[in-house]
Formats: C-alpha cells, structure tokens, sequence
C-alpha cells in the first residue's frame, strides 16, 4: 500500500500541517488569499514524494562528507551536501546534520516559485526557513531547552536582516549531539546553513573527559545513526560556574570563526540556565528595532 503524506490546515485556518513519517512541518504565509491558497497547493505537491526521494539516497546521505566530492542526485540531498561540506575537512559529518533545514528550504522555495507573498515561514521541527517581504518583521522565540515549554525570550527579524534561517541544535533535540549545550540557535542566510552549524556549535559546547557527562556510542542507541560509535551526550551532572563559562566560551569561539567565514549571521548559546550571545556590531546596525540579538536575550 502507497504511503501517503498527510496534509491538513489546522484549527486556526492559517497553518498548514504535512507530516509524512518524521518530517513534520507546520507551514504559515501572509498575502492576499488566493495567492496563499497556491502557496500552500504548491508546498502540499512538493512535499508529497519529499521522504521517499531522501529515502532513494539514505544510505549515502550518512556517510561523511568529503570536501569538493558529491556523489548524490536529488536537489534536497545536494542542498544538505553543500550546507555541511564547508566543515568536513575539520570534523566528521554528514549531510543529515543539516536535513531539516534543507527540506524547510524546500517547501519555502516551492512556494514562493508559486505564489507571491508578504511572509512565510516553514517550520521543520524548530528548523525554520523564512520569507520577508519589504517592511516585514518575523518573530522568533527562544527556549533554554528543545525538550522545555515556554519562551524565554524573544527577537525580531526585520525584512532589511540578511537572516532567512533559523535552527537549533543540542542535546536535548530529536538528534545526537556530541556536546553538552541544553540549545544552540544559529541564524544564517539559508536554513540549511543555520542547521549545519547550529550542530556544529553545539558539539563545540563541551567539557571533553568530564566526569559528570554521560556518554554512549550513538549506534548503541539508534542502530542506523549516521554518527555510528561516537560517544554522544546521553547526561550532564552538576557543573560548576566556571565550567559552565568554560564550555560556553569553547562553543562561542566556533560559532566566532563560522561567523568571520560567513557561515552564520549569529548564534544564541545556552547551557545550564546561562546564556551567550554571538553577533556583530555591524549587524546590530542593520537591525532597527530594540530586538536584535543582543537586546533580545538580555532584555
């Protein structure tokens, strides 16, 4: 029997929900009526048949990425190889590291291939790509923890911001992580972008050797993860405050370098109820409002 996605308007009349096995996105656009209504026909025909040609290359998609070598087909597949690849000459990953900011970007594209709207943003499990027209402002909340409820604070995204992906990482999430940190927000020009190195912080975020981390072998506890037998972070004990300060500043000094390289636009960093915050003055400037990075967590 053909599996079929599943695609609904939720309650409120203005979301569009499509799940199909573990993709499960939540998918909202602004404008006039008739062009959200193709928008969302044109996200609902992409992301039918989205699983089943990520599933064709699986086995490709997690073995690590050799740098300047792409031996897969589908458009989603290559997106999350480019997304990763700038890393893979200093550390092991694959381009399931950045899955679901890939598909994000996806349906994002489709739609806007579509339709003509002032805003949207698909939602893939917290990974978010994002659409603002001219004059636009997007919301974004942030958690100290995936696993947690509420927000503890909150930032704006203005239209003139170069920021179109949103993602968070940590140990708490629906992935392994081999660091420590509770959420690692990375913001990028692409969605994929701020997936592949909102992981790649937040295993930065790290106390190697310590005592009170608990660690196993990622394919003790899922057979097929893409991670095989490297230790990832199952517990974190009682730290101090400066090993939590310690940790913090290793994962702040990744995401300064991805920064300089222009991988990223920002990053929120949280562990332990304590905070850092990576961004620029230049790019505090293009953002008007009193919710730039900085403003938005200390506020």
């Amino acid at each position: 029997m053909t599996r079929l996605p599943q695609i609904a308007l939720l309650s409120d009349g203005r979301r569009l929900h499509l799940q199909d096995g573990p993709i499960d996105l939540i998918v909202e656009a602004r404008g006039d009526a008739s062009e959200v209504r193709a928008a969302y026909e044109a996200a609902a025909r992409r992301f039918t048949g989205l699983l089943d040609e990520l599933c064709a290359e699986l086995v490709e998609l997690r073995k690590a990425v050799e740098p300047g070598n792409c031996l897969l087909n589908g458009v989603v597949a290559r997106r999350m190889h480019a997304a990763v690849a700038p890393y893979a000459a200093d550390c092991f990953i694959t381009p399931m590291a950045a899955v679901a900011g890939s598909v994000a970007e996806e349906i994002l594209g489709a739609m806007l291939a579509a339709a003509s709207l002032d805003q949207a943003y698909v939602n893939n499990g917290g990974d978010i790509a994002l659409h603002l027209g001219e004059g636009e402002l997007f919301s974004v909340g942030l958690i100290d923890r995936p696993d947690g409820s509420g927000v503890m604070r909150a930032m704006k995204i203005d239209a003139n911001d170069p920021v179109r992906g949103i993602a968070t990482s940590g140990r708490h999430g629906r992935s392994f992580s081999l660091g420590i940190a509770d959420a690692v927000t990375a913001l990028a020009v692409t969605a994929s972008q701020a997936d592949a190195a909102a992981t790649i912080i937040a295993n930065a975020v790290d106390l190697p050797g310590h005592q009170a981390i608990i660690r196993e072998p990622a394919n003790a506890l899922q057979p097929d993860s893409d991670l095989g037998a490297r230790l990832v972070t199952r517990d974190v004990g009682e730290l101090s405050q400066s090993e939590i300060a310690l940790a913090l500043e290793s994962g702040a000094e990744c995401a300064r370098q991805l920064f300089d390289r222009g991988l990223i636009e920002g990053a929120v960093l949280q562990l332990c109820g304590d905070m850092l915050v990576i961004g620029t003055k230049d790019i505090e400037r293009q953002r008007p409002h009193p919710a730039v990075l900085e403003n938005a967590v200390h506020a």
